[in-house]
């Protein structure tokens, strides 16, 4: 059923202990062992030869102790030096638990009797995940993971938030599901999208999911009256369509701001045209790829530094594995109360933008004009 390693004395950094349970997968039988560190987990799906020779090594020279659970009895085994000690206690009445390791898993989002999922073909007519909308899914929690407590915070009766491109609205449907009928946090929610037939779409399917505080606006980031809003999202929207959904976001005094962003060519192209000026970083900058990765974090930095100028505290973190999107960096931004050093913060910038040859950033040129 299970077993526990513990007492590490091993040579392995951080390592404390490991649990091991056996599964099945689609090519077959496996155990797969947790290894809990001081700050992390890491799991491994061994075969069987590969579980044994594992557990000998451990339990010879690297565990002084080890608890086993069978269906049948339970052993524990403890190490001392060069005695060892086993004892087996018989037991009765206990089933075998389920090893199927494609069962559903917890998710912020029940999948079953989500009209809205099934409407944006995330599910099927039963309920269950589409094989091909997997990796959206589980981005989707991620996401709702992430932002439902922040919203949860921001003071007031009934916040607004506005979600920039929200395209066919994955995020702000499951979102406001979220808020609304599973947390009971009742939120005035919009969606605004450019395309006038995703509009038309997510409002009849709102509709249909009775979700009466959600609806959707035909129109582009940068021309929309954000006024009001307590909290702007913008997922994936490209290149300076970011800058404009943060640049709402500061306007309207939104004391959440959170952004994912998509494409990085405004500062990469300038970063390009000014090699003279990273001529320290020629050695990785005359690569094409390590350029794209450069402007990216050089874009997202400064974006960061321009929240902070403005008053917000910033985090930047990849919200989900680079297995599912490549385009997993979340910057999240809340309203302080504490006013920045600006002008310490605005030196940072324009140190920056000199060491990398940027003439301007446009979510600068906005927050000046």
């Amino acid at each position: 059923m299970k077993l526990k390693l513990a007492g590490y004395h091993g040579g392995e950094v951080d390592l404390k202990s490991i649990d091991v349970k056996k599964i099945v997968v689609k090519g077959g039988d496996k155990f797969s062992f947790t290894f809990h560190y001081k700050t992390r987990d890491i799991i491994k799906n061994l075969i069987q030869p590969e579980a044994i020779g594992a557990l000998r090594t451990a339990l010879t020279s690297e565990f002084r102790s080890a608890q086993l659970a069978t269906t049948g009895f339970d052993m524990s085994f403890e190490r001392n030096g060069e005695k060892i000690r086993l004892k087996r206690t018989e037991v009765e009445g206990r089933e075998a638990p389920s090893g199927d390791h494609d069962r559903a898993k917890n998710r912020m989002i029940d999948a079953g009797k989500k009209p809205y999922l099934h409407a944006l073909k995330i599910t099927g007519a039963d309920g269950n995940v589409l094989s091909g909308s997997q990796d959206k899914f589980r981005q989707i929690n991620k996401m709702v993971e992430i932002f439902a407590p922040l919203i949860q915070a921001i003071p007031g009766d009934v916040p607004k938030i506005i979600d920039m491109g929200a395209g066919k609205g994955y995020l702000t449907f499951a979102l406001y599901d979220y808020l609304v009928n599973v947390a009971k946090r009742p939120v005035e929610m919009v969606g605004v999208e450019y395309r006038a037939e995703l509009v038309g779409l997510c409002n009849e399917i709102a509709r249909q999911s009775g979700f009466d505080g959600l609806r959707f606006e035909q129109g582009s980031i940068i021309d929309y009256d954000a006024r009001g809003a307590d909290a702007v999202i913008a997922l994936h929207a490209c290149d300076t369509a970011t800058d404009d959904a943060i640049f709402k976001g500061i306007s309207s005094g939104a004391s959440l701001i959170t952004v994912a962003p998509c494409c990085h060519k405004q500062i990469r192209r300038q970063m390009e045209s000014h090699p003279n000026s990273t001529s320290t970083l020629d050695f990785l900058l005359r690569h094409g790829t390590f350029l794209e990765r450069q402007a990216e974090m050089v874009t997202d930095g400064l974006r960061s530094l321009l929240l902070e100028q403005h008053g917000y505290k910033t985090k930047v973190f990849e919200f989900i594995s680079d297995a599912h999107t490549p385009k997993n960096v979340l910057i999240v931004a809340e309203k302080q109360n504490k006013p920045a050093d600006t002008q310490a913060v605005a030196d940072k910038i324009a140190a920056t933008k000199a060491f990398f040859g940027i003439d301007y950033h446009h979510l600068e040129r906005l927050l000046n004009a």
